[in-house]
């Protein structure tokens, strides 16, 4: 199953759970894999509050710069590789009775790199 998001921002962080969840089949206990197929993207697990999303686009931007790279010869958004290499592409999580096992404060969350974009995440 798949489904589209849409970013608003070059850095954004968008909570999918409930998309995530919703693609889980009822009742099947196993894993869920959470996919995003680009490279300017990434998919992670932590919570949802909304300043620590900030601190997450904060943390990215800060930790990688926007210029300077080689890649930006090309199309200019090197960054956005760099930053979703340190995040990957994909998070696998728990099943249990078509539920998905995540802690009490835990959040899939899809991290955009260069937005703003739509991006279509893969649920398996």
């Amino acid at each position: 199953m798949a489904f589209t998001v849409s970013t608003d921002a070059r850095l954004d962080v968008v909570d999918v759970t409930d998309r995530v969840s919703a693609a889980v089949p009822d009742g099947r206990d196993g894993t869920a894999t959470v996919f995003v197929d680009h490279t300017t993207a990434g998919v992670v697990v932590n919570e949802a509050e909304p300043r620590l999303l900030e601190d997450i686009r904060t943390f990215l931007a800060d930790l990688v710069p926007d210029e300077g790279w080689e890649h930006d010869q090309l199309d200019g958004n090197a960054d956005s590789h760099l930053r979703a290499l340190l995040l990957g592409p994909s998070e696998t999580v728990p099943v249990v009775d078509g539920d998905l096992s995540l802690g009490r404060w835990q959040s899939i969350l899809l991290v955009e790199c260069d937005g703003p974009r739509e991006r279509t995440v893969r649920v398996r």
